[in-house]
């Protein structure tokens, strides 16, 4: 072999160690990240007047970045807010008020009363568990003869789940611990014993498993009205499951989630597995927009029920943020520009922007940012290393740019599926308190209730409220109104 032929293969395996290298390098920052960093995912643009001690000043001009545009603010301020963080806050004037009252040590002879001063303080006793005894009363009418005498006895209340000692607002209370506060049905059964009553693990998880049992129409109405909606945010994670099937270890299931974040409904739907079949059956009914992150599952779904599908602007950034590690130059261009499309959106709610006005807004000040990007983004593309950091997060945005514009079009579309990943996150508390669903029914119930109760939060209901109320009456509830069990109309009844 010759020698330059011998410099041509030293030279590749130099390009690839160092290539391999940057990888492990940067994959080491984004493990730091997450151990020590911030989980916030807002950019704060750096000073370019300043160089940072790892970054040489020639990597600023590596690339052709554009004129970056200069970033305003606007700060939206609540009126009449006070501006002294001290002063103590209102104490809800619909608590109940105990008085003390406490006169002075010694009160002279003929002292005159001339008022009092008072000061609140809020105190709390720990929940009751009582007991509600129905006393029915029997009486016997009398007949002339005595062989036609009869027994009445007042009517026996209906009870959410029969013969069980269980009362709908324990019941309730059981479900919000579990689902709001995520505590494991043994935990409960400790508050209880500490209480000095004695509740077998098996009775709770019964009740837990006859609410949902119970509340399934009400929930089979939420998906329904969710599914109306011409505009909804998918998202899915995972649930560990027990499987009867795989001894000393768990399945790993997957809660996925609709939400219709304009009129503030969620949906969750477990599923054993991450394939199509578990949105696909989900959407089979819905006409409309869909907003995903990246993942390419849903693609042919949309193809085969002609759903319009959009992506997420904040799954694209992130992407770059990841990258500023290793082309800080490159990745803070981009976060620059996607802060000002941001920057946009916070201008149009600032005004209260309708619809049609907030989309004229986008076209205007939005457009010619994407499209400038969007070119940028092709152009750079060529000059970098396809499996690099910033290569990566370049052929994400370039390959969805289209769908990742498309809210540009519409007022209503929001331009990331961040409100879907809050509702989500209660699930993802959720796992590592109770560790996993005990079966996959198990999981099923739990999916229901999570979707009951994340519709109560999106509307700022109490859930043990809303639920100890359905609870109540949903026996005895006419099956076609059943959608007056919903939280967000519950509430309307309430006022």
């Amino acid at each position: 072999m010759s020698a330059s032929g011998i410099d041509k293969d030293y030279k590749q395996l130099y390009e690839s160690a160092i290539t391999k290298v940057d990888q492990l390098q940067h994959e080491l920052n984004l493990l730091k990240k997450m151990i020590f960093g911030i989980r916030q995912e807002r950019f704060v643009p750096a000073d370019k007047n300043q160089l940072s001690l790892d970054m040489p000043a020639e990597s600023f001009a590596i690339c052709n970045i554009l004129d970056a545009k200069k970033i305003t603010y606007v700060k939206v301020t609540k009126e009449n807010a006070s501006q002294n963080r001290d002063v103590r806050h209102n104490i809800p004037a619909h608590l109940r008020r105990e008085d003390v009252v406490i006169e002075p040590d010694y009160i002279p002879e003929g002292s005159k009363h001339i008022g009092a001063a008072e000061t609140e303080v809020l105190e709390y006793k720990p929940a009751e568990i009582y007991v509600v005894r129905y006393i029915r009363n029997k009486y016997l009418i009398p007949s002339a003869d005595d062989t036609a005498s009869k027994i009445i006895i007042g009517p026996l209340p209906t009870l959410p789940v029969a013969k069980s000692m269980m009362g709908p607002g324990l019941l309730a209370q059981l479900v919000v611990d579990k689902i709001c506060d995520h505590l494991p049905i043994h935990r409960l059964q400790q508050r209880f014993e500490r209480d000095g009553v004695k509740l077998p693990y098996s009775t709770l998880s019964d009740g837990f498993a006859k609410v949902a049992e119970l509340i399934t129409p009400v929930y089979n109405a939420l998906v329904a009205e969710t599914l109306n909606a011409d505009y909804l945010q998918a998202d899915e994670t995972t649930v560990p499951v027990l499987d009867k099937d795989k001894k000393g270890a768990t399945h790993k299931g997957y809660y996925w989630l609709i939400q219709d974040s304009i009129n503030k409904l969620v949906v969750f739907d477990y599923r054993p597995g991450r394939g199509r079949e578990g949105p696909s059956e989900m959407l089979k009914n819905f006409y409309g927009t869909l907003q995903t992150d990246g993942y390419a599952g849903y693609n042919s779904i949309v193809d085969a029920n002609n759903i319009t599908l959009i992506h997420c602007l904040a799954h694209a950034r992130r992407y770059f943020a990841e990258a500023t590690y290793s082309d800080r130059a490159r990745s803070e261009y981009v976060l620059e520009q996607i802060q000002l499309i941001y920057q946009v959106e916070r201008e149009s709610c600032a005004l209260k922007y309708n619809n049609d006005q907030r989309a004229i807004l986008r076209q205007e000040k939005s457009l010619p940012i994407l499209r400038k990007l969007g070119k940028w983004m092709e152009e750079q593309y060529i000059q970098v290393l396809p499996q690099s950091p910033i290569g990566k997060a370049l052929a994400y945005s370039i390959k969805r740019w289209d769908k990742l514009c498309a809210f540009v079009y519409d007022g209503k579309l929001h331009l990331d599926n961040n409100a879907a990943e809050r509702s989500i996150r209660a699930t993802v508390i959720g796992r590592k308190n109770y560790l996993f669903a005990g079966s996959h029914e198990a999981a099923k119930r739990i999916a229901m209730l999570y979707s009951l109760i994340g519709t109560c939060k999106l509307h700022n209901i109490n859930p043990n409220q809303w639920l100890k109320d359905v609870l109540t009456v949903i026996n005895d509830h006419p099956i076609n109104r059943i959608k007056e069990l919903l939280p967000h109309i519950w509430i309307t009844k309430q006022k």
